[in-house]
């Protein structure tokens, strides 16, 4: 017979802990458990970033969440995608777009032409871009947005788009909603978990004041020391440097020295990679960098010297060890955000994850039993996707062809799990790729990489129906010329957020 959870706890607030408060009060209104959120104000948040994946929109639409008021809280601009530079090699960019490549309508796969195409222009000593044909590449690279509309060319396709936004004003946003529905916040630092003598399941926590703060279900999203998944429950680190080898980062903000940028720029270093993502009223900076390849000191300093109109903020310097907890969910404890694992955030995939999870346990919510099936399912099926996202990060820096650094050599060499290795031999042999409809990178984010950073297959599907080489120019000439008319419609990004979400003032520091 069920036995309904009354009393849920989440340990830290920041991002994760209030999409998990307002999550959970949304899905649970009327089931009676209380929410109570434990959060520290001595103890700061690092956040997992301030950009996101187009999925971000359908959780905020799971809560009802009022779109312009929700950029308009959280300084959000639109984004498109993401510009990756110098990344494949020296003076090579390309565009990550979220927007499918070619045409929306016809029966073709896109990237079949692309490939014959490329390869007939190859044997003539030329090449051409994958980004000439996605609409989302050509906006951003006019720096012009427009919102789907019902009224979009039913060739042309609309734009997706995911945000840049303060995560700390979201947070902010989140908790006032959460709190609205009921959620209770506890001030307080812990001192102490009090658990089960022989289960070992969580039961309460003790304050540094002395209050017991007890609970029948316990979210950690306590940052990278995971207070209970770890320090509680022991419940281990799977480490995955040997592929990722960034394992420290500096981040700071700058003020607006141009228009927003309707995309996130990652820019590729000796020993790294620096971000830049624009928001309303600032600009989020930062270096992700190998430590075994340069000094904090001197990873600063390079960071500065990309930052335009002057830093607003003392850099914060983080250190990392990329993987995530051995058993996500453990008990009576299920991890969050940081608390779960990490990987660095050249996706923007760390508030992705975060959502994904929550939507995962609304799925699976237990009850008081803590079927053993439901805890391994969930942590089956997170892993599984945390894994997807790690083998798309760690093909990033595999694919590159520069032999400037030591960082980069070790890199285009390293082995890489067994996986990722067969997705790229699948795709050099004749472009096929095998991904999962349930993945987050499917088959066009692969292809964004793949064609970005330079790779290109050997040879072309055999049973794709052979096109006339002057058919085939016409055809790829028409679909950029009406990409590129689509986009000339379009309004400025910078235009249009005015017009749309302008924020009314930066917030107070």
């Amino acid at each position: 017979m069920s036995e309904p959870i009354k009393q849920i706890v989440i340990l830290g607030g920041g991002t994760a802990g209030w999409m998990a408060a307002a999550a959970l009060a949304k899905a649970l209104a009327n089931s009676g458990a209380g929410i109570c959120v434990v959060e520290s104000d001595e103890i700061g948040t690092i956040g997992v970033g301030e950009a996101s994946v187009p999925g971000l929109q359908a959780f905020n639409a799971f809560l009802g969440l009022d779109e312009r008021e929700f950029m308009r809280s959280c300084q959000a601009t639109f984004k498109l995608g993401i510009e990756f530079v110098d990344w494949g090699a020296l003076g090579r960019r390309y565009m990550h777009s979220f927007t499918g490549y070619g045409l929306a309508a016809g029966s073709r796969q896109f990237h079949r032409l692309f490939q014959r195409f490329a390869l007939a222009r190859e044997s003539l000593g030329k090449t051409i871009s994958f980004d000439d044909y996605n609409l989302g590449a050509l906006a951003g690279r006019s720096r012009r947005f427009l919102l789907p509309t019902a009224g979009a060319s039913s060739r042309t396709g609309n734009l997706n788009f995911a945000f840049h936004f303060d995560a700390a004003l979201y947070a902010r946003h989140l908790r006032q909603y959460a709190e609205r529905r009921g959620v209770r916040r506890e001030e307080g630092k812990v001192v102490a978990v009090q658990q089960h003598a022989e289960s070992g399941f969580i039961e309460a926590l003790t304050l540094a004041d002395g209050r017991r703060v007890a609970g029948e279900f316990f979210i950690d999203c306590s940052g990278f020391k995971g207070l209970l998944i770890e320090g509680a429950l022991r419940s281990g680190y799977e480490e995955w440097s040997r592929w990722l080898p960034c394992d420290r980062a500096i981040a700071v903000q700058s003020g607006n020295t141009e228009s927003p940028l309707p995309f996130t720029r990652s820019t590729a270093q000796s020993a790294g990679w620096i971000w830049r993502i624009p928001l309303q009223h600032r600009v989020g900076n930062g270096y992700v960098y190998s430590s075994a390849d340069l000094d904090d000191d001197s990873a600063e300093k390079q960071l500065r010297l990309h930052v335009q109109n002057g830093a607003l903020s003392e850099p914060r310097r983080i250190r990392f060890v990329t993987g995530k907890r051995r058993r996500i969910w453990d008990r009576n404890c299920l991890a969050l955000g940081l608390a779960a694992g990490f990987l660095e955030p050249l996706e923007s995939t760390g508030i992705h994850l975060i959502q994904s999870s929550l939507l995962r346990l609304i799925s699976l919510f237990p009850d008081r039993r803590f079927e053993p099936a439901e805890i391994d399912t969930f942590n089956r099926q997170t892993d599984e996707e945390i894994c997807d996202v790690r083998d798309f990060i760690i093909a990033h820096y595999k694919l590159t062809s520069r032999q400037d650094s030591e960082f980069w050599r070790r890199c285009g060499a390293m082995e890489v799990p067994e996986r990722v290795s067969q997705i790229l031999q699948l795709f050099a042999a004749t472009g096929r790729l095998t991904t999962r409809p349930e993945q987050l990178f499917t088959t066009q984010s692969w292809l964004a990489i793949l064609y970005g950073q330079g790779s290109l297959p050997r040879g072309f599907d055999p049973l794709l129906a052979p096109m006339p080489d002057a058919d085939l120019e016409r055809e790829m000439a028409a679909v950029h010329q009406h990409l590129q008319h689509a986009v000339s419609a379009m309004p400025d990004h910078a235009e249009f957020v005015s017009r749309y979400c302008a924020a009314v003032a930066p917030p107070n520091p």
